[in-house]
């Protein structure tokens, strides 16, 4: 990429994420905050209605539309479903173009600080984190393969990325972490305005970032009910280590259930509570050193 010319800032593409709403809001209202020389920005609005019921979506997660499957199949016509293609054409620049960065905001029940979740481990993107990551040691790095990264909204750029905060309750606002994801929000875009006129800042050497290989559903009953909750000792624990013969579950009856992998790993959105419907307890990450001096 050698310029960026359009940014796109989303908030409210899960209805009950506050954070992004609000802030979408704020910059929508105040447009001076992200209004940089060298590109335009645009604040959108992903999931109108959901916001306005103050709900994560209306018939299904807009966050898993966006696959070009499904963006071409015209037979999808849910709300979310056509509010996606609604979406990508929005986002498309008047010569047809793909908007360059998308920035697309969230919160999580789960104890995930500051993270910035990428669908890809591009340079560009990697620099930037490495960026964010210097200028606070709250911010840790995510990456899913591009497999999964295909659904959600922040796919319709190349250089699209989520900021995920928390932890923080579903509908409600948490002020520090609204004002620490302002902040993240309003580096980023100076580091885009530096990197358009050539004068980076100084970035770390190295990167760690946590790359996601799995997830692991809670354990259930032949009817499909939970049978056992987080372990106290993993509740919380988002980026800590979890090693073979570490206690993960507990049951309603008190008995600890143990992880059962050959290799340390590194849970992150342990417990989030809309992630029980998609059979999700917690998702598992390698721990990884790129350095950034050969990317």
């Amino acid at each position: 990429m050698n310029k960026v010319n359009t940014i796109a800032i989303v908030g409210g593409t899960h209805g009950n994420e506050l954070t992004g709403v609000y802030l979408a809001r704020k910059f929508k209202n105040n447009q001076d905050l992200i209004t940089r020389p060298s590109f335009s920005s645009q604040v959108l609005f992903g999931n109108p209605k959901a916001i306005q019921e103050c709900r994560r979506y209306i018939d299904k997660d807009l966050n898993r539309c966006f696959s070009p499957a499904d963006l071409q199949n015209a037979t999808l016509t849910s709300y979310e479903d056509a509010r996606a293609k609604e979406i990508q054409q929005i986002l498309l620049s008047p010569e047809g173009l793909p908007i360059d960065i998308i920035i697309d905001l969230h919160s999580t029940t789960s104890n995930m600080g500051l993270s910035i979740l990428l669908g890809s481990e591009h340079s560009v993107l990697l620099r930037l984190s490495a960026y964010l990551s210097s200028i606070s040691d709250e911010v840790k790095v995510c990456c899913s393969p591009k497999s999964q990264n295909g659904v959600y909204l922040d796919s319709l750029s190349d250089f699209g990325f989520a900021i995920e905060v928390g932890a923080v309750p579903q509908g409600v606002l948490n002020a520090e972490l609204f004002h620490k994801t302002e902040k993240l929000v309003l580096v980023a875009l100076d580091y885009f305005e530096a990197y358009n006129q050539g004068k980076l800042p100084e970035i770390p050497s190295s990167i760690t970032i946590y790359q996601y290989i799995g997830a692991i559903d809670y354990p259930r009953n032949a009817r499909g009910e939970i049978e056992a909750m987080i372990h106290p000792q993993r509740q919380f624990k988002d980026y800590q280590p979890l090693n073979p013969g570490d206690p993960i579950f507990l049951t309603f009856a008190g008995q600890e259930i143990l992880y059962e992998g050959t290799s340390t790993v590194y849970p992150i959105f342990i417990n989030e509570a809309a992630y029980y419907e998609k059979g999700i307890a917690m998702c598992l990450t390698q721990k990884k050193t790129i350095n950034l001096s050969t990317t």
